[in-house]
């Protein structure tokens, strides 16, 4: 997949993509990500959020509304493991992570809070492919994402930059 500057994308395409107001850290091997968007609501739970892993199309980006908890991690390197394997783009988790250094090798985006050490409760409670919010942003399942340094920004549809 080609990486696509966010900064040249908010110039060409301003007025048809919000801005992630969060500030999140990378964390994962892959800096620069992109797709199209699936979506998991959870709170302090993670059993929902290996399950999209486990099923999402390659490419997606799996956006977790985890409700901005920092109590516990939602992702560690298990599941880094499987988004890897499965050739998931990135993930972008309201919420934390563990095993930050080995989410750092592994060749996929990882963006969240911050990290925590205490694994998740496994409920298996929660939603997924629904609309999510947070950032001031509306995250709706088939629209398009990109992350890279400079931010995260979100489209309706997959933007091509005319060169």
């Amino acid at each position: 997949m080609e990486e696509v500057r966010t900064a040249d994308l908010c110039d060409e395409f301003g007025g048809q993509v919000k801005v992630c107001k969060l500030e999140l850290k990378s964390y994962g091997g892959k800096k620069r990500f992109s797709g199209p968007v699936s979506t998991v609501k959870v709170f302090e739970d993670n059993v929902l959020v290996k399950s999209a892993l486990q099923t999402i199309p390659r490419g997606h980006v799996l956006v977790v509304d985890g409700g901005g908890s920092r109590n516990c991690a939602l992702l560690g390197d298990r599941l880094g493991e499987i988004a890897e394997k499965r050739q998931i783009a990135g993930m972008i988790i309201y919420g934390c992570v563990r095993d930050t250094a080995e989410l750092a090798k592994q060749n996929i985006g990882v963006m969240a809070l911050g990290s925590n050490p205490l694994k998740s409760i496994k409920k298996g409670e929660g939603e997924t492919n629904i609309l999510v919010q947070f950032g001031d942003v509306d995250w709706k399942p088939g629209h398009y994402v990109y992350a890279d340094e400079d931010g995260i920004i979100v489209a309706e549809k997959k933007l091509t930059l005319s060169k």
